[in-house]
């Protein structure tokens, strides 16, 4: 940072305290979902906004049921591969879905995913979210 801007917040702006929450995921547990096949751990929750953050460890051959998406969902593939009807995301790879999609997911591989929703999905043949 510059001298000027420094100057410039000096006394002004000051961090704040416990502002971030640091996350260690390898220290988590992983838990299980009401959807068979796949376990969570979650990283961030806010039920009164339905906001979750999570990673998503797929056992082979899991089939997530058909469901919709009321906003957009993001995705990022850690290990292995998922897929639906429009494609397929490897490692490495993000996808995200539009407000309003429907559509059934399936890893025949398995896979480990971090998810970010900021409303839960609604499933047609169980209750929503995991």
């Amino acid at each position: 940072m510059s001298t000027v801007t420094e100057t410039r917040l000096k006394g002004k702006l000051e961090p704040t305290i416990n502002g971030s929450t640091y996350v260690k995921p390898a220290e988590l547990e992983w838990k299980p979902t009401k959807h068979k096949g796949i376990q969570i751990k979650v990283l961030y929750e806010d039920p009164s906004k339905g906001e979750l953050t999570c990673l998503l460890k797929w056992e082979p051959g899991t089939i997530l049921p058909f469901h919709r998406h009321p906003e957009i969902e993001q995705t990022y593939v850690v290990e292995g591969s998922f897929y639906d009807h429009d494609g397929i995301a490897r490692a490495g790879e993000y996808t995200w879905r539009k407000p309003g999609s429907l559509h059934e997911t399936r890893s025949d591989e398995g896979c480990i995913i971090l998810a970010v929703y900021r409303k839960p999905n609604v499933f047609f043949d169980v209750d929503s979210g995991f």
